[in-house]
């Protein structure tokens, strides 16, 4: 079960001391601001130096991927608005690198997703960051110049990490061994230096290691701009207003989280919805949820979710907890600062061994991408009840993962393509935008063209797939690809079978489809195809909101 307390910052007085016995230095409000502002601003910064050193178009175009910033502790302090399901399970990345001794100068990198990760291609890097003294304090305490203070992290999905097929998501893996390169916390930078050992062992066991050094560069360069950004910082307001302003921001953010929730009626909630197979079977795999809002806290139990898959749908906890974390953000403030203490207030239990956490060697790379929308889906309809003017419609429900491999490893395309939001209680939903846990861009045609033997035939929206009501579902994207070489296709997707649902009487929106020539193929494959085959994907329309035949008011 993920939960955890922070204690009091001592915002009350300028000598309070903290649950370690420091004393906390105390932020007026003015201070606290610019402090938070700022932080968020280092988070944002890495994000831009990560995407803009990226070689990959699935990071520097189509921005899969995200950054953070952690105190000492472990605890998030300010996260860039990237990708929820990157994000939400940052927490445990750090927490496991900080069971390996990390030092200054050291960069942890890991995508274990039983230590910290999420699924195999999401390559996480962790730096401890120990900013030297700044000029106000003189420098003279050597002790304190090697403080670890912080960390910096980035997560970046690499388009490829290894494994059976081109890609690393491969719709029929039955184990973790299938996915790719499976990385514990490992020093990959020791002393300011990268270990070129480590370094080479990971690219010689990826397909087009050209781009995935690139792209690991990208990462580190980010990483070090955490701590450029902090040491500024340090140097402006002095190294203890800082720190101060790391329990005070999490203060601020629990504080108004905790207000949102006691204003949400108390009560025991409860949904179920399911999967569409697992690539083994096809038959339907249910999620439970049971949600309990007590006052100024929300917890959520898994309990009754089926037991962990034999194919690739099984979702670490962590990826649970991002989900359950994002539903959280949007049925309260959205607008509250991301960070920590957000999060405090939220537990989230699943039994072990089931789909929602799995034990190793499950296979998880469509837990990730999949399973964590379904969870999404699920835990906003349990909280229908709760705050039937907040929640939508379902949108699309999955992330239409698309990946084509040359055999030869020479590329690796992956997109998630955007389909049908639902309708809200106000207003029509929206057509054609990632949904849920996911919140990249697409790559652009000439972007895809130049960079891949792939040409783009047809890109537009599904007219009507979105679901009457008084407010219409948004609409799904019809996309297809022709292959100019040889190639391996996987499709990872879901809401092939089932629409996503209408609300307060509204239709469903329409499912989705997946097409290898024309001809209908599961929503789970991978299969190899010849050059001039064309792979279309019509992705799921979202439900409608309301009776559509039913007077306006």
């Amino acid at each position: 079960m993920t939960d955890s307390n922070t204690p009091d910052s001592g915002n009350e007085s300028a000598d309070a001391a903290d649950s370690s016995g420091e004393t906390t230095t105390e932020i007026d409000p003015v201070t606290l601001e610019v402090l938070r502002n700022q932080l968020e601003g280092v988070a944002e910064e890495m994000g831009r130096t990560l995407i803009r050193s990226a070689y990959s178009p699935n990071i520097k175009e189509r921005r899969d991927c995200s950054t953070a910033l952690f105190d000492a502790r472990g605890r998030m302090i300010a996260q860039a608005e990237h990708i929820p399901v990157h994000l939400g399970a940052m927490p445990a990345a750090v927490d496991a690198i900080r069971e390996h001794d990390p030092r200054p100068g050291d960069v942890f990198v890991l995508n274990d997703p039983f230590t910290g990760g999420t699924h195999l291609p999401d390559v996480t890097m962790v730096s401890p960051l120990a900013p030297a003294a700044d000029a106000e304090e003189g420098g003279a305490d050597p002790d304190e110049a090697i403080e670890i203070v912080g960390y910096a992290v980035s997560r970046a999905h690499h388009a490829d990490v290894g494994g059976a097929t081109p890609g690393s998501m491969p719709a029929n893996s039955r184990e973790i061994y299938q996915e790719g390169l499976r990385l514990p916390p490992t020093r990959l930078v020791a002393d300011g230096e990268v270990r070129e050992d480590v370094q080479a062992l990971l690219l010689a066991n990826v397909r087009n290691p050209r781009e995935r050094r690139a792209d690991l560069r990208a990462q580190l360069a980010a990483n070090r701009r955490a701590e450029t950004r902090l040491v500024a910082l340090f140097d402006e307001h002095g190294r203890e207003t800082v720190r101060a302003g790391f329990d005070a921001v999490i203060d601020y953010s629990r504080e108004r989280i905790e207000r949102e929730i006691e204003a949400l009626p108390d009560g025991t909630y409860e949904a179920t919805d399911v999967l569409e197979g697992d690539g083994v079977t096809d038959e339907d795999i249910e999620i439970a949820v049971t949600v309990t809002i007590d006052g100024t806290t929300i917890d959520v139990d898994f309990e009754g979710t089926a037991a962990q898959l034999e194919g690739n749908l099984n979702a670490p906890l962590a990826v649970a907890t991002s989900a359950v974390y994002f539903v959280v953000r949007c049925l309260t403030d959205p607008e509250i600062p991301p960070n920590q203490g957000c999060y405090e207030p939220v537990t989230v239990r699943a039994p072990e061994g089931s789909l929602l956490d799995p034990r190793p060697p499950a296979a998880v790379v469509g837990g990730n991408v999949e399973t964590s929308q379904r969870v999404t889906d699920v835990v906003f309809a349990a909280l229908a009840a709760a705050a039937p003017d907040r929640v939508p419609a379902q949108g699309q429900g999955t992330m239409n993962n698309l990946t084509i491999g040359g055999r030869d490893g020479s590329f690796t395309y992956y997109e998630t393509i955007g389909g049908g939001f639902g309708a809200r209680p106000d207003r029509d939903g929206m057509d054609g935008v990632q949904v849920g846990m996911t919140n990249t861009l697409n790559t652009p045609i000439e972007a895809l063209e130049a960079e891949y033997p792939l040409r783009v035939e047809r890109y537009t929206l599904r007219p009507g797939s979105g679901g009457r009501g008084r407010f219409r579902g948004g609409l799904g994207l019809e996309r297809s690809v022709t292959l100019e070489t040889d190639a391996t296709v996987s499709l990872l997707t879901e809401r092939r079978r089932h629409g996503p649902q209408g609300v307060a009487g509204g239709e469903d929106g329409d499912p989705g489809k997946n097409l290898i020539d024309g001809e209908s193929v599961p929503a789970k494959t991978t299969v190899d195809v010849e050059a001039g085959t064309t792979v279309t994907v019509l992705t799921p329309g979202g439900g409608g909101h309301g009776d559509p035949d039913g007077d306006e008011e």
